[in-house]
């Protein structure tokens, strides 16, 4: 009686029709689907027919009565007048606690091996609107982080968006690992978004570890899969997020990177027909950047917050590419990573002077502050004289100020230095840095 009830239920919520049309032309990845005019909209859910099977695509242009499709995977064994029909309903998940641990992909489907996912009973939209301003909470209390340097000079809170830019191979990746593993949250939410394929069981297994994966999901897009997941993956990861804030949860949400997110977007703005603006990308690019990063951060009141480090993989080592230029203007803060510093083999190779966070001075005590404004300056003033040390051409006893930080500047990045082993404390780094801005020597640091 109880199967006879849902079969009742599922018959009636059903479409009584379906509309069908037929494929009419493929430029590449774009598929043009004719018959579904008055009926496909921008978003819609396709399924194609081909003879390896359905592929699902999704509308993301109509240009004279026809639907311009991309696939969700390769359509291979595609043919002209091939079937397609539209789907009911619109990209959804529907994430629970029994989420935790597991890996999914860019349509919330498990990809880790562990059977099927226990789906949440209310479904999550993969593409929502950020909460509304005006009644949004405010960004919450400092959390620790485990990294010092963030720590100390560019301190992370609660619901906050901070950015890590850098260049290829400086230590992005280990960064975000170790914050994955030591941030302070309720829930972690990763998303490696046109990753390279052989590096997520690394990061899973390695990086993560099963104490990290215990508290998260982990959202997967390789590079090898087609934009449209890639792009999805990143909406996903934004929308598993927000299920468990709605729940009153501090969820953290990592996303390796927005660049490759933002590639995404360029190609499927490029195969819709937009032409290409700055550096080849596309108008869509800079719409969609603030429409993803503006997700997270804190929810409505009563809800709990999404705080969120996104990474910034930087073109050709250039800070001010567009896509760096636009992320920074749009996140509460920015870390730069840069070569030069990993060059000398102090790791994570964060520059202090460049990076910001906007939570300060707010978010530390007057102490702390003082101690962190002093070590600051006299890092400026290492970094104004350092070439000119290296040459010899400063006398010791010169200027007391250079003296003092030509002393202190190598005990500072010391202090600063880690592996991924390597945990930190806020409250004993600030002890530290005050030992040393003393002037006291703490060789047990």
């Amino acid at each position: 009686m109880q199967s006879l009830a849902a079969a009742t239920r599922a018959l009636a919520a059903a479409s009584p029709d379906r509309r069908f049309g037929r494929v009419v032309s493929v430029q590449g990845a774009l598929i043009e689907i004719d018959g579904l005019a008055g009926a496909a909209e921008i978003g819609s859910r396709i399924g194609i027919e081909t003879g390896g099977g359905v592929v699902a695509a999704e509308v993301t242009g109509i240009n004279a009565g026809r639907a311009q499709c991309l696939p969700f995977r390769d359509p291979h064994g595609l043919r002209s007048g091939t079937c397609a029909w539209l789907e009911d309903g619109s990209f959804a998940v529907r994430p629970s606690a029994r989420w935790l641990g597991r890996m999914v992909d860019g349509l919330g489907r498990p990809i880790d091996g562990l059977g099927p996912l226990p789906n949440g009973s209310d479904p999550q939209p993969i593409k929502a609107a950020p909460p509304p301003a005006a009644g949004r909470a405010r960004v919450g209390g400092r959390i620790e982080t485990g990294v010092r340097a963030l720590d100390l000079f560019v301190p992370l809170c609660s619901g906050q968006r901070l950015g890590l830019f850098a260049g290829s191979g400086v230590g992005k990746s280990v960064l975000l690992s170790m914050l994955a593993r030591w941030t302070a949250c309720d829930v972690a939410v990763i998303g490696l978004i046109g990753e390279r394929g052989r590096e997520v069981q690394e990061f899973v297994e390695d990086d993560l570890g099963a104490e990290g994966l215990a508290r998260s999901v982990v959202v997967v897009a390789t590079s090898d899969e087609p934009a449209l997941i890639r792009r999805q993956a990143a909406w996903t990861t934004l929308a598993i997020a927000e299920h468990f804030r709605d729940q009153g949860l501090n969820v953290l949400c990592l996303m390796d990177s927005v660049t490759r997110f933002a590639m995404a977007q360029r190609e499927i703005g490029l195969a819709n027909g937009e032409p290409p603006a700055t550096r080849g990308y596309t108008p869509t690019v800079f719409a969609e950047l603030p429409r993803l990063l503006e997700r997270a951060g804190p929810g409505l009141p009563g809800q709990g917050t999404i705080t969120g480090v996104f990474t910034v993989l930087v073109d050709g080592d250039d800070h001010n590419e567009p896509v760096a230029d636009a992320v920074r203007g749009i996140l509460d803060g920015h870390v730069v990573i840069t070569r030069r510093i990993a060059e000398r083999g102090r790791y994570p190779a964060i520059d202090l002077l460049k990076s910001v966070s906007r939570t300060l001075p707010h978010c530390l005590s007057d102490e702390q502050n003082r101690i962190r404004l002093a070590a600051r300056a006299l890092l400026a003033t290492h970094g104004d004289m350092e070439e000119i040390v290296r040459l010899g051409a400063y006398t010791t006893g010169s200027n007391p100020e250079v003296d003092r930080a030509i002393r202190i500047a190598p005990q500072i990045e010391a202090l600063l230095t880690q592996t991924r082993q390597d945990r930190g404390d806020a409250a004993d780094a600030f002890a530290a840095m005050a030992q040393l801005m003393e002037g006291t020597d703490a060789d047990a640091l």
